[in-house]
């Protein structure tokens, strides 16, 4: 019996990707469109059919089917286009010509743009970036050095996109070219002090137009070379402004001429004998996009400070005729195609992988504006955003190499950087008279040379409102991976609004007693010497030294040292290996009673009396609320330091001048925010910080459910009764209730509220001065 019907599985919304042995279909959306074709069905039915179950929009997209074809040995699968009839009848074939019971053609869906009516003529106006020479601020990030010349077209290197296949043009790129901006992002020439401060947003463009005589403009050009002297007049009409650094190189693509007849069936657009660039680079970038657009690859024939010669790379192999030539225009920067051959006549059934030309310097450019707006951006972020925009999956290495290139690009060189730094700590303390900044260096045997070991700076606006703050402050220390390793140690307070309060930073060689000791010494002696601030950290041995040493003014009472909650339970997790112990040690570490700790600690006590006997050998205080005595304010971890340890970890990985200018803009952004809330909620006669209102309106409400069962209003004596029939006892004249929270927290609890409240006393007077708005405004 004749079959009068073929199972046919459509694949969509995907990527075709072809290795050495099979061809395949990619994508986290791609779906299926099972159909059922007729035996002598046509092409254009085929495409109709596809339309119709897919549902995709015929007018604004067209699709290219790719079918596997199985080789003889059976185990190598090589593309085959579906383009006609003929080959239609091939694919529906290959059920009775393999063992394939159902055919799988893949569908690559492209977008159609509108087609001119009439050929363009000339030359066309082509939009291009117009970069402009930033001067370098005393106290910027200093510039990326110059560029990299280029080597062979056929390298290894996944930059050698770029590279030069001649000897001649390697000398001439290395003895002229050193250094020269065409070669260079201009932008990385920003200070990164500019980049931070977002004030260079807008980036610029311009149209130019080419009227040269001399230029042949038939597109069939010959091999005489262009004189360089020969005029070129070009004008610069009004510029646009774009928003976004990624909108040029759309803009770019989007302003080449559209060929009627386009015999790949891509639709990309041509370059035109005639079109300017501001630059080299430019027209270098534009060539790049160009040939990812269009899915075929070139190779460099020529290329020095005056010339560009590019050639398909499969024109030995496959006869194709592309090749673009130009020059630059004599006394100036601009470049101008003379000569052209186009389009490609080699055909891709497939996209491979990666592209030659899709290389580190084109992956910095298309993600810079990722990276000034998000630090953090992951290397996999990266490959996603190319794949994204150009279709292509390029490798770790690349991504990762893009953005460095991006990051120098941005923020300047690693070493330079160390360089700028000075002046940069100098325009600091100029612009913030009153901010400290300390410096420990190494002499070598070199003049006027030192080596950095460490540095410490607080900025004026912290050392003033840590004043106003409660008297805790939170130390970490976290790595550096940036090129030069070392170690970021930073100090946060806590503000009235139980908002994070950066305070001072350093960088150093790393984690040890001298450097901590050196640390806490410069804050010592120069941003607080308040008396009984209270330090929380972890149990580090430079820190526990530190704090110990009588000489150093952080031993009691001067100071008092806590140890963060969560780093005792990681000590104990590693010692015994035990969730529910670890769980009990976090609970009774919370009690805000010595009743309530004794209970927890007795239970893991007969749980495992070994791990009862570690915990004693920390001293209680260290760890423990309920044995703190109100040093602490209920902050039982580190996670005021750590977060902003956090803020900055995309930070850490920049250059050092990029890392200090992140701690300012940071901070300047913290207290911009901070007065002008402290400012509304005075206008409003807030008397409390947000948080602390909070608190006490909840407890208000509790203790509305209280009833004072005894008391004395002589001593000032209560017993108040709770809702479960608890029974606690007070002291007004000493702000103290035997459940401790006033005394931990700095507020009343909901027990002094409701004796305030029975004998008509402002309970706000048990409110500690730090939670007023007027504290929070002056921080």
């Amino acid at each position: 019996m004749s079959v009068s019907t073929i199972p046919v599985i459509c694949y969509y919304n995907g990527q075709i990707v072809r290795t050495k042995t099979d061809v395949e279909y990619e994508g986290s959306e791609t779906c299926i469109a099972p159909l059922k074709i007729p035996v002598e069905c046509t092409f254009q039915q085929l495409i109709d059919m596809i339309y119709s179950k897919t549902t995709i929009d015929k007018r604004r997209f067209k699709l290219l089917l790719i079918c596997k074809y199985s080789l003889r040995n059976g185990n190598r699968f090589q593309p085959f286009p579906v383009r006609d009839d003929s080959s239609v009848r091939e694919m529906l074939d290959l059920v009775n010509t393999t063992t394939i019971e159902e055919i799988e053609p893949y569908i690559k869906v492209v977008r159609v743009k509108a087609q001119l009516n009439q050929s363009v003529g000339g030359h066309v106006d082509l939009f291009v970036r117009d970069h402009y020479n930033v001067a370098q601020s005393d106290y910027g990030c200093g510039p990326s050095t110059g560029g990299v010349p280029d080597t062979g077209p056929y390298g290894d290197d996944e930059d050698s996109a770029d590279e030069e296949g001649n000897d001649e043009y390697d000398e001439d790129v290395n003895d002229e070219c050193a250094g020269d901006d065409e070669d260079v992002d201009v932008d990385g020439h920003a200070s990164s002090f500019r980049t931070f401060n977002h004030v260079l947003e807008n980036e610029e463009g311009i149209y130019v137009s080419a009227q040269a005589p001399s230029c042949d403009v038939s597109n069939h050009p010959d091999d005489e070379t262009l004189d360089e002297s020969s005029p070129v007049n070009y004008h610069l009409p009004p510029t646009p402004q774009f928003q976004h650094v990624e909108n040029l190189d759309n803009a770019v693509a989007s302003c080449w001429t559209p060929w009627v007849q386009r015999t790949t069936g891509y639709s990309s657009g041509e370059f035109v004998i005639g079109q300017v660039f501001n630059s080299k680079s430019d027209l270098q970038e534009a060539a790049k996009i160009y040939s990812i657009t269009a899915h075929q690859e070139y190779v460099v024939v020529a290329s020095s400070k005056k010339l560009l010669v590019l050639r398909c790379k499969k024109a030995e192999e496959c006869h194709c005729p592309w090749k673009l030539r130009a020059m630059v225009v004599k006394d100036t920067s601009l470049f101008v195609i003379n000569k052209y051959t186009g389009p490609h006549t080699c055909v891709n059934p497939c996209l491979n992988r990666d592209h030659h030309q899709l290389d580190s310097k084109l992956v910095a450019s298309h993600i810079k504006a990722l990276i000034k707006a998000q630090f953090t951006l992951s290397t996999a972020a990266i490959q996603a955003s190319v794949m994204e925009k150009w279709g292509y999956q390029i490798s770790y290495k690349k991504a990762l190499d893009g953005k460095h290139k991006a990051i120098r690009q941005l923020f300047g060189d690693f070493f330079q950087s160390y360089i700028e730094l000075p002046r940069l700590f100098l325009a600091t303390e100029q612009s913030n008279p009153g901010s400290i900044v300390i410096w420990k260096t190494l002499e070598i045997n070199m003049p006027n040379t030192e080596i950095l070991q460490r540095v410490f700076w607080s900025f004026k606006p912290s050392i003033e409102g840590f004043q106003h703050c409660r008297p805790v402050i939170s130390i970490d220390g976290t790595h550096l991976y940036g090129k030069y390793k070392g170690k970021l140690l930073i100090a946060m307070g806590s503000d009235g609004n139980n908002q994070l309060f950066p305070l001072a930073f350093a960088i150093t060689e790393g984690e040890n007693t001298d450097s901590w000791g050196w640390f806490l010494a410069c804050i010592r002696n120069t941003v607080t010497q308040r008396m009984g601030i209270c330090v929380i950290s972890d149990r580090h041995p430079g820190i526990m030294a530190t704090m110990s040493d009588p000489h150093l003014g952080w031993a009691a009472p001067s100071a008092y040292h806590r140890i963060c909650m969560r780093h005792v339970a990681s000590n104990f997790m590693t010692r015994f290996k035990d969730n529910i112990l670890k769980n009990l040690v976090c609970i009774a570490a919370l009690a805000s009673t010595e009743c309530k700790f004794n209970k927890h600690m007795n239970t893991i006590g007969r749980i495992n009396p070994e791990a009862l006997q570690w915990l004693e050998t920390v001293p209680l205080q260290l760890w423990a609320l309920s044995h703190d005595g109100g040093r602490r304010y209920g902050l039982m971890t580190t996670n005021i330091s750590e977060v902003f340890n956090s803020v900055l970890k995309g930070a850490r990985s920049l250059p050092i001048t990029a890392l200090v200018q992140l701690t300012f803009f940071r901070l300047n952004g913290y207290f911009v925010a901070r007065r002008e809330l402290g400012a509304n909620r005075l206008a409003s006669a807030e008397w409390f910080t947000s948080y602390v209102d909070a608190q006490i309106q909840a407890r208000v409400v509790k203790a509305g459910s209280m009833e004072i069962v005894l008391y004395d209003h002589v001593q000032g004596l209560f017993h108040v009764k709770s809702r479960r029939g608890r029974t606690h006892r007070l002291n007004l004249h000493e702000k103290k209730c035997i459940c401790g929270k006033t005394l931990i927290y700095g507020f009343p609890c909901s027990h002094m509220i409701s004796a305030c409240q029975h004998r008509c006393v402002d309970f706000r007077l048990f409110v500690e001065g730090y939670y007023t708005t007027q504290s929070y405004y002056d921080t």
